[in-house]
């Protein structure tokens, strides 16, 4: 079969190579739209031939669909197979066979090499390997940017540990008793504290105030607090004292327990909402608004507080028998506790005692070893003695410095506590008191529903009396049910109040026990080092300037005789206040 040229195709109308520089583009466009013309034509003229019930024949569809193969009128030198049966030259033959250049575009999807390093443009490294020209890219898939590990914040770092949103909406409050003052005369003399509070509270008009108190405004404010918030354990004022109440290790031992009362009465989730704290701490004139409260309202008293604003009697009733278990439990311990821990603190007296008599031997001991120095004439002997006696006064303050701190560290906390477990006995009495209101508010509606059936049973012919009964039992049933709400609420509170005297006994006597050991180690070693000191000297024995030794200095204006020791001049100093 003659197929014409080397680069003609039989199949014209399907062309599978083109390229951009053929100079028959046009030719081929205008072929193209002639075999299309010619294809219409024949579709209209079988479409004539139907048969007539309207099916169409195969016959002619056959025909109808080789008829475009058979036309050879376009010229394309590149058909989809090539130049077939022509005997063209190697060379033709090779350029026939050769692929086509595969476009820019499809060049850059189908690469699947890096590039050598030698051939990458010279020059520092673009961090985000963003490059001009396009050649020059790397091959295959670029590989993601390093990404540095996450470093810590040092602004974090610097902050304080969160803390819960409880904790964060909760005032803080930091209370100092300091300064005491007499104030007075002989009949009327006191000591005045000066009250110092620095919160966060939104409730007061500063974050930092002071004002004057006597011991009897801190009593005050224990007594209302306990009338306005029965069932809470209220941390209680220290003890009164007749004799030596102006002492000085006695008014620091107040001050201490007044400071820490005020703390823990602010920290108390409760007290410190209490609006009579509010006035305790930040009143400039607190009497007079004291007064003014107690004529509007009186003070909480044994039979008034919240039972009494509910009309309800508080009596003492008949004796309380513990129905609970758990409350029966928690009182016997607390006796238990109570007996012991002022065990503890008489034996604590009783050691403070011997601690400041021991101070009080060491100085009079001092002063009879230095009465000694001074009568000696060896001065190898008189300067042991007097540098002895320097040491013994020095274990006299040692002594009596301990002494005060084995008061201010656990001897205060066992007083506290002892303090404290009588609060929670006013705390126990008050919820039998809360008891006895309850059966004595069911008491009297039995009595009311009484004289009602009474009534009922008579008719109707006292029907106002009868409606004044039914209102008396309607509120009877209140104050029962009030009552027996606030015996039930009295519990839960004592509950939590005695979970939280737990939870502080423990921490507050685990830190006054490293206190009071702490200091006793350092009063020890203390000791030691002045009597290491004083050995070592007592071993120099060859050297005489050791020890101090007084010196005597001779002066013709004074009479023979006479020194320039410590007691000669003492001794002068008297005979001169004698003239």
């Amino acid at each position: 079969m003659d197929l014409g040229e080397p680069g003609d195709s039989p199949w014209g109308d399907v062309p599978s190579q083109s390229s951009s520089r053929t100079p028959t583009f046009n030719q081929e466009d205008s072929t193209t739209k002639t075999r299309s013309q010619d294809a219409e034509s024949s579709q209209q003229s079988q479409s004539s031939i139907k048969s007539p019930t309207g099916r169409p024949s195969r016959g002619p569809i056959r025909r109808l669909v080789a008829q475009p193969t058979k036309l050879e009128a376009a010229d394309d030198p590149l058909g989809p197979l090539g130049p077939l049966g022509a005997n063209g030259s190697p060379g033709a033959d090779a350029q026939a066979d050769e692929p086509p250049v595969p476009p820019l575009k499809e060049q850059m999807v189908i690469r699947t090499t890096m590039p050598q390093a030698a051939q990458r443009r010279a020059g520092p490294a673009d961090p985000h390997r963003i490059e001009d020209d396009d050649s020059e890219r790397p091959l295959g898939l670029r590989a993601p940017p390093p990404v540095q590990a996450a470093q810590p914040s040092p602004v974090r770092a610097a902050n304080q540990p969160s803390v819960s949103i409880e904790q964060a909406a909760k005032p803080s409050f930091h209370i100092t008793v300091g300064d005491p003052i007499k104030v007075g005369d002989l009949t009327s003399s006191h000591i005045v504290y000066s009250v110092r509070t620095k919160t966060t509270s939104k409730g007061y008009k500063q974050p930092e105030f002071e004002v004057k108190r006597r011991y009897r405004d801190f009593l005050w404010l224990y007594n209302t607090m306990h009338g306005n918030n029965p069932g809470v354990v209220v941390p209680p004022p220290p003890e009164k004292q007749a004799l030596n109440r102006f002492e000085s290790n006695f008014v620091e031992s107040r001050r201490a327990a007044l400071e820490k009362m005020l703390n823990k009465t602010a920290a108390h989730p409760t007290l410190q909402h209490d609006p009579d704290l509010k006035l305790f701490l930040e009143s400039e004139s607190f009497n007079v608004d004291v007064k003014h409260k107690e004529r509007r309202e009186p003070i909480p008293g044994e039979s008034k507080g919240v039972l009494g604003t509910f009309g309800i009697n508080v009596g003492g009733g008949s004796k309380f028998v513990e129905q609970d278990d758990w409350f029966h439990d928690r009182r016997v311990y607390l006796d238990a506790l109570e007996n012991q821990l002022k065990a503890l603190m008489k034996s604590m007296d009783t050691m403070v005692i011997q601690r400041r008599a021991m101070a009080e031997s060491a100085g009079d001991f001092s002063a009879s070893l230095h009465a000694l120095s001074t009568v000696e004439l060896s001065p190898t002997l008189s300067g042991p003695l007097d540098a002895l006696s320097e040491l013994q006064l020095t274990i006299r303050d040692v002594y009596d410095r301990q002494a005060q701190q084995d008061v201010l560290t656990f001897g205060i906390t066992i007083d506290e506590y002892i303090r404290l477990i009588g609060s929670v006995k006013q705390a126990f009495s008050q919820r039998q008191k809360a008891f006895h209101s309850w059966h004595s508010a069911e008491s009297e509606l039995q009595k009311r529903k009484a004289s009602q059936d009474k009534l009922l049973r008579q008719g109707r012919s006292q029907q106002d009396r009868l409606n004044q009964v039914g209102a008396e039992v309607a509120d009877a049933e209140r104050k029962v049910h009030q009552a027996r709400l606030l015996f039930d609420d009295m519990g839960r509170l004592m509950r939590a109040e005695l979970d939280r005297f737990e939870r502080e006994k423990v921490e507050d006597f685990k830190s006054s026990v490293e206190t009071f050991l702490e200091s006793a180690v350092e009063a020890q070693k203390e000791l030691i080092e002045k009597w290491e000191t004083f050995l070592m000297q007592l071993d120099a024995e060859d050297d005489e300037t050791v020890f101090y030794r007084p010196p005597i200095y001779q002066n013709t204006d004074k009479a023979p005789g006479r020194g320039d020791t410590a007691v000669d001049r003492a001794r002068a100093t008297i005979d001169e206040d004698s003239d």
